[in-house]
């Protein structure tokens, strides 16, 4: 989370000690001194006990634990690191990517730890290395019926209503393609 050229972002940070009473520096201090490992009990500890909306609780989790991890990794670390050790994965990634860069120039990827976040005016897809033979597709999907390629889940991934098993390039196919365009069409 990088708030150069993030205005949005840049604006919650300027904002932050009016809106919450604290600066940003102010609350990653208060982090630091509880010694809280998980970012759920740092959001319920600013939320519960001080009172900090969900949204700049997040924010101010998320860019304390980035200090911690050593700063903002580049999009492109990140995707290299997901696929240090499943180097065979990279190309259906590859494809994936280009498939969804043909629905429209507002389709807008997010590199995170483990997965590549695929949104447009909200986030449409995931694109996970689940396994070292393995990229799961992850798909926001209303009132869909489940069928061939799809695979149901309890929200998988947190955020994903549906997921597509990649194995190879031949998996790939017109099926796929239109589920993806589905869930991007989705979310308009």
């Amino acid at each position: 989370m990088d708030s150069k050229n993030n205005p949005q972002l840049e604006s919650m940070i300027a904002n932050m000690p009016e809106k919450t009473g604290k600066s940003l520096e102010e609350w990653k201090t208060v982090l630091k001194n509880v010694g809280l490992a998980k970012h759920g009990e740092m959001m319920k500890l600013l939320k519960g006990e001080h009172g900090v909306s969900h949204g700049f609780a997040n924010t101010i989790v998320l860019l304390y634990r980035q200090d911690a991890e050593g700063g903002v990794k580049g999009e492109a670390d990140l995707v290299a690191a997901q696929y240090e050790k499943k180097a065979d994965l990279k190309p259906l990634y590859d494809r994936l990517i280009a498939e969804a860069g043909k629905f429209g120039a507002d389709v807008e990827l997010a590199p995170k730890k483990a997965y590549v976040s695929l949104r447009r005016a909200k986030q449409f897809a995931i694109i996970q290395p689940s396994t070292k033979t393995r990229i799961d597709l992850g798909l926001n999907l209303k009132d869909a019926a489940v069928k061939e390629p799809l695979i149901e889940g309890d929200k998988w991934s947190g955020m994903c209503s549906h997921r597509i098993e990649i194995h190879s390039e031949s998996d790939i196919n017109q099926s796929v393609i239109d589920w993806l365009r589905e869930a991007y069409n989705q979310a308009a």
